[in-house]
């Protein structure tokens, strides 16, 4: 096109924007939208901008050409739901003038739209010469509340310089790498290293031009939060915006592992990768990785599970959103972990819906450092250990139990070893005697009886001891009000599979009362009195 034609054009307003979605890639989400120049030309229809752009810069038309597109674009973009934003390119020849980022406020206040929803997309060709320029634009930009997005990036001019050197939010993956990535080793690991130094950075990372579900998966694999391509909707005009944005139907990824797999043979890190990725999914326990702003970066089947959850509506979400029935529990934790210290075994109760129960959880936090030893995250592991809570609760009631039955027993339970050291005698001997647990213990027992039946008691157990007969003795016992009272002490031996003694099981009746009628009856029979 000649600039006699883009002067016409401009002339009879016929160039508008176009709006292509851009998506987060884990939930198929609209995210924000770029803004694509296109000239509706009386005879020829919608031309690509390929046809215009480079004669608009030559013929120093470009200025009154993206003034233009700004103006409908934000005046469309009003259609747009809170958070989503749009996305502008900016000509290489513009970062020349210093009143540009007077111009973008103008044109976005003009159509009431709010600058801190403005991504200004920036070529790394437009910052090789003209870097100082584009140092004091970027600072305006960036207070007024634009976000900086460095597009096309590895495209030639890369340099990690201009990544330093301007304040950018975003960085892109140029088409040309994601369109080959599946046939070419070279260009995923290409794609690999730029969403890589994007995280490194905090920068979001945006891939153009997906086309294919297979591409979409790969680049989320890698870690790149964002896709834009026909995948997810071709550019459409300012009447289309509303169907593209909000009525669409999100493109939802499989994210199978057998996939990965795939992608890595003959690759040796590749293979690590997915064998890592097999453990991760296969562990027997909640694993996850958590950004330093809390977010999930990734997490296995199992910690999705017991999150209630599918993991893709997990990833890029917050903890607090996720589970936030018990988030107030883990957050102290979690900002420990964000500090650098490691938290391990913490238990935390998690009530089940609908159930009136608790599942309990052991959750562990581990800060992962960088090479600066900064935190670049938390590692996640939680094990659900419900059903051993529940046992040990059984556990401590059937205890309780016994310990209020052999309280409460009129008799006294007690219990040898093989030699006949006493192991434990029940609370009753206490109540009884005032003896004590420390004082019982062994043969300790046997200063509690009657000095004329010590030696007696000691020659049944001992006899018992070498027959096995069971033990069956009648003595007395010093009360810890000094008085005496007879017991009648009876004991059955249990053996081991080889018929060896291991153990002595008895119990103690207080037979006193019996004894008293039996001595007053002797008495009265000696006396004549029956």
């Amino acid at each position: 096109m000649s600039g006699e034609q883009v002067r016409a054009g401009l002339s009879a307003d016929e160039f508008v924007p176009f709006f292509q979605p851009v998506v987060k890639l884990h939930t198929g989400d609209v995210s924000g939208v770029e803004v694509l120049a296109r000239w509706k030309h009386a005879t020829l229809g919608i031309v690509p901008p390929g046809a215009f752009i480079a004669t608009a810069e030559q013929e120093g038309l470009i200025g009154e050409l993206t003034a233009v597109l700004m103006r409908k674009a934000f005046t469309a973009g009003r259609a747009l739901p809170d958070p989503q934003w749009l996305a502008i390119n900016i000509s290489p020849h513009l970062l020349h003038d210093l009143a540009l980022p007077k111009c973008i406020r103008e044109a976005a206040e003009a159509a009431a739209f709010p600058l801190n929803r403005v991504v200004i997309e920036i070529t790394e060709s437009a910052l090789v010469e003209n870097l100082e320029h584009a140092q004091t634009i970027s600072r305006e930009l960036k207070a007024q509340g634009c976000r900086l997005a460095l597009d096309d990036f590895g495209t030639g001019y890369s340099s990690l310089l201009h990544l330093q050197s301007l304040p950018f939010d975003e960085l892109k993956v140029d088409r040309s790498f994601v369109g080959s990535m599946m046939e070419r080793r070279e260009s995923r690991k290409i794609v690999s290293a730029v969403v890589g130094l994007g995280q490194s950075l905090g920068l979001g990372t945006i891939a153009e031009g997906v086309e294919t579900e297979e591409q979409a998966e790969m680049l989320l694999l890698l870690g790149c939060e964002m896709g834009q391509g026909w995948l997810f909707g071709r550019p459409v005009p300012a009447e289309q915006l509303s169907e593209a944005t909000s009525a669409r139907t999100p493109v939802r990824l499989r994210l199978s592992s057998s996939f990965w797999r795939d992608i890595s043979h003959n690759s040796p890190p590749g293979q690590r990768l997915s064998h890592l990725q097999a453990l991760y999914d296969g562990a027997p326990v909640g694993l996850a990785f958590l950004s330093p702003d809390l977010r999930y970066v990734s997490i296995n089947q199992q910690l999705a599970e017991m999150n209630a959850a599918p993991i893709h509506e997990h990833l890029g979400h917050l903890v607090s959103e996720m589970i936030p029935d018990v988030y107030a529990q883990l957050e102290p934790h979690l900002l420990r972990a964000r500090a650098g210290d490691p938290v391990t075994a913490v238990e935390i109760a998690a009530p089940v819906r609908d159930t009136g129960h608790n599942q309990t959880f052991l959750v562990s936090y581990l800060p992962a450092f960088d090479e600066a030893g900064e935190v670049v995250g938390i590692s996640v592991a939680v094990v659900d250990i419900t059903f051993r809570k529940r046992a040990e609760a059984a556990l401590r009631e059937s205890e309780d139990h016994y310990r209020h039955m052999v309280e409460l027993n009129p008799q006294i339970p007690w219990v040898l070893d093989d030699k006949g050291m006493a192991t434990m005698i029940s609370p009753r001997w206490k109540q009884i005697t005032g003896m004590n647990e420390e004082e019982y213990r062994g043969r300790g027992f046997i200063n509690a009886l009657h000095p004329a039946d010590q030696t007696r008691v000691v020659e049944a157990i001992e006899h018992s001891l070498h027959t096995g007969d069971p033990i069956n003795v009648e003595c007395r016992v010093r009360t810890s009000g000094g008085d005496w009272r007879w017991i009648h002490s009876r004991g059955a031996p249990r053996r081991d599979e080889t018929g060896k003694i291991i153990r002595w099981y008895g119990s103690a009746d207080d037979i006193d009362s019996q004894k008293r009628l039996e001595e007053e009856l002797r008495r009265r029979v000696g006396e004549g009195n029956l």
